[in-house]
């Protein structure tokens, strides 16, 4: 149909399997890794965390790194996340090998994650 919509995205929302494989790239345009997919809280509806999978080739041997939702900016030109990190910052970050080992994401794992990247959680 000519004159359908695409209801995905618009200029201030995305549906969330839009943003899963989206592109992460570090401050000087090199490509981090991708979103995986994204943790929301189930009260405030707020994402909460962007779980990137880098590393590997294909997909296998890759790890997820979940990375505080608000670090990440969106670029246009880039087609894909803008986040303040570099591979020496994520080679000590929280992460894990597969979905089977995802963690509890209670408080203290929480506060992990966020002083990791010098966050304010």
């Amino acid at each position: 149909m000519a004159d359908s919509i695409d209801r995905k995205e618009t200029n201030d929302l995305i549906a969330s399997d839009k943003v899963e494989g989206t592109a992460v790239y570090d401050r000087s345009g090199e490509r981090l890794g991708t979103i995986d997919n994204f943790m929301v809280d189930k009260r405030s509806g707020k994402a909460e965390y962007a779980v990137m999978q880098f590393g590997g080739f294909l997909g296998i041997g890759s790890d997820y790194y979940p990375v505080p939702w608000r670090m990440l900016d969106y670029n246009t030109d880039q087609g894909g996340y803008v986040v303040d990190l570099d591979e020496d910052k994520l080679k000590d970050a929280p992460r894990y090998q597969n979905q089977n080992q995802q963690p509890s994401y209670d408080d203290t794992y929480n506060r992990q994650v966020y002083s990791h990247y010098g966050v304010t959680y």
